[in-house]
């Protein structure tokens, strides 16, 4: 996508959530997070590439210690509906024994969520939590629900705070929804 089709894309998108109500919710799964993990050491792992902002954003709001490490699994690609899961990267640190948190950006069909719980607690993982800043509100019956989650989102293709369009526009700090989409 060329610099110009992507300010004209966001420039028709629909606004779905602005900054100041994602800061505010934020701060509400931070608050719920240290709520449930302080005086654990947990290891949290960011799902690659989506969850990078809400990430980011997180962590410095948790006060107790953590370690923390990535993996990147995907069903989506340059794609815009999920497909065959894609694992890239695995976490470096061992999870064997330890409460996860997973945090990332979106739970659209809950099948990519679903897999990385699962694989990690194969892996030995005493606890694997999960916190998503996005929940789709899709109708669907996903095979998991998140422990923590920052907002809901329209069935439709939305982007923005971590969420990309072709690539592009995941630096946003609000949510958008395409105009295009029904």
């Amino acid at each position: 996508m060329s610099p110009d089709q992507a300010r004209r894309l966001l420039a028709e998108a629909e606004l779905v959530h602005s900054e100041p109500v994602i800061q505010d919710a934020l701060e509400r799964v931070a608050g719920a997070i240290r709520e449930r993990l302080a005086g654990r050491h947990p290891l949290v792992l960011c799902v690659m590439t989506g969850g990078v902002i809400f990430c980011g954003q997180l962590l410095p709001r948790l006060d107790f210690p953590l370690d923390f490490d990535y993996l990147h699994a995907t069903r989506y690609g340059a794609e815009t509906q999920g497909g065959k899961i894609s694992w890239r990267t695995a976490p470096w640190t061992s999870v064997k024994g330890r409460t996860v948190l997973i945090v990332d950006d979106i739970l659209d069909e809950g099948v990519t969520l679903a897999a990385v719980k699962e694989s990690l607690v194969r892996l030995g993982a005493e606890e694997v939590l999960t916190a998503v800043f996005a929940d789709k509100a899709n109708g669907k019956q996903k095979p998991i629900g998140a422990d923590f989650v920052g907002l809901s989102v329209p069935d439709r293709f939305v982007f923005g705070y971590g969420m990309d369009v072709d690539g592009a526009w995941r630096n946003l700090p609000a949510i958008y929804a395409m105009k295009d989409d029904a």
